[in-house]
């Protein structure tokens, strides 16, 4: 028992520790040029720390804003496009991320846009979850992604 009070004592202390380092980490927002926020309540990534935070992106051409043309499957290559250019922004790859969750329209668009997504993550992807929706915020969307990254994972 007399060995285990500072042992307990320094595992409290490096908590401390880590806390106080944690309190210091800056959350920068990250806006990559043409890529730019729609509305004022929205970031298209944060790094906070060792993270990185993709807001859901859509097949959006950089700089147009409208949707690119091409069907299910040319909108995932440009919104996962999108999504390596905010990561870029932020320090990340696309190796770095750790989960996508995947928003579309129609389920049916699940084999062409996992088409796209695998050449995207050829090895070891991150954890995935596919939703169906009824519709997304730009309505010719037909998909969204969203992803978080830790830095220098690989």
């Amino acid at each position: 028992m007399p060995l285990l009070r500072p042992l307990l004592s320094a595992l409290a202390l490096s908590g401390a520790f880590l806390a106080a380092c944690a309190s210091n980490v800056r959350r920068e927002v990250i806006n990559p040029p043409g890529i730019a926020p729609l509305v004022p309540a929205y970031s298209v990534a944060i790094r906070d720390g060792g993270q990185v935070f993709v807001s859901g992106m859509t097949g959006v051409t950089p700089g147009t804003q409208e949707i690119v043309d091409g069907g299910v499957g040319a909108q995932t290559r440009q919104t996962l496009e999108n999504i390596r250019s905010a990561l870029t922004s932020a320090g990340a790859r696309m190796a770095d991320v750790a989960e996508c969750t995947v928003f579309l329209v129609d389920m049916a668009d699940y084999a062409a846009m996992n088409a796209v997504y695998v050449a995207f993550f050829p090895t070891d992807p991150p954890a995935r979850a596919t939703l169906a929706v009824s519709a997304l915020p730009r309505p010719a969307a037909r998909v969204e992604i969203k992803c978080s990254a830790v830095l220098g994972r690989r």
